[in-house]
C-alpha cells in the first residue's frame, strides 16, 4: 500500500503543476482561465483523500522492526557525510574528506561491511586523522540526533513536528 500511496504523489505533483501553471499565466485581475483550477485542486484532493483513507488504518497496525531499519540504514551509508563531517573537523579540507569518505564506502562494498564495522586500522591506512573517537561519530543514532534544525531527525525535532500537527489538527477540528 505505502508503494502505491507514493505513486499517487506524482499525480498529485502533477495537478499541482497544472494549478501553478494556470496561475502563472494571470495578468492582474480574473480571467475565465481560472475555470481550469478546479479540476486540478479536486483531484488532489480526492487522491490525498483516497491515500489517507488506506494509509491510516495501515499505519495504526503495522509492527515497526527497530532491528531491521536499523540495518537498511547502515547499509545505505547515510552516516557518510557525518564521516567527512569528522575529517574536516579534524582539519581537513571539506573536498578531500568527501572524496575520502567516497574511497571508504567503496572499501566497504569491497569487504561487505558498513562504516561502523570497518576496523580502525583500516580507516588508518586512508588517514592518520582517524582515532578512537571515530566511531561515536559514525554511529547512527549519533547522526540522527545531531540533526536538530527544524525539520531535523533528532528525537527533540520530531516530537517538535509532532506537537505542531496535533496542534494543527486540534485547531482544524475546532472551526468545524
Amino acid at each position: 500500500m505505502a508503494e502505491l500511496i507514493r505513486g499517487k504523489t506524482g499525480r498529485v505533483y502533477g495537478d499541482l503543476l497544472a494549478l501553478l501553471t494556470t496561475l502563472k499565466g494571470l495578468p492582474l485581475a480574473y480571467n475565465k482561465d481560472l475555470q481550469e483550477d478546479k479540476e486540478s485542486v479536486f483531484d488532489a484532493l480526492e487522491t490525498v483523500h483516497q491515500c489517507l483513507r488506506v494509509l491510516t488504518p495501515m499505519v495504526h497496525t503495522m509492527r515497526v522492526r527497530a532491528d531491521r531499519m536499523l540495518q537498511a540504514a547502515q547499509t545505505g551509508f547515510l552516516n557518510a557525510t557525518d564521516l567527512a563531517d569528522y575529517l574536516v573537523r579534524k582539519g581537513l579540507p571539506f573536498r578531500s574528506a568527501y572524496k575520502l569518505s567516497g574511497e571508504l564506502v567503496a572499501e566497504c562494498l569491497r569487504r561487505g561491511c558498513v562504516l561502523e564495522t570497518l576496523p580502525l586500522e583500516v580507516y588508518q591506512t586512508y588517514s592518520p586523522l582517524f582515532g578512537e573517537d571515530l566511531y561515536g561519530e559514525i554511529r547512527l543514532e549519533n547522526c540522527v540526533e545531531k540533526r536538530i534544525s527544524e525539520g531535523g531527525t533528532s528525537a527533540r525535532s520530531v516530537d517538535g513536528q509532532i506537537a505542531y500537527v496535533r496542534e494543527q489538527l486540534r485547531k482544524g477540528s475546532e472551526r468545524k
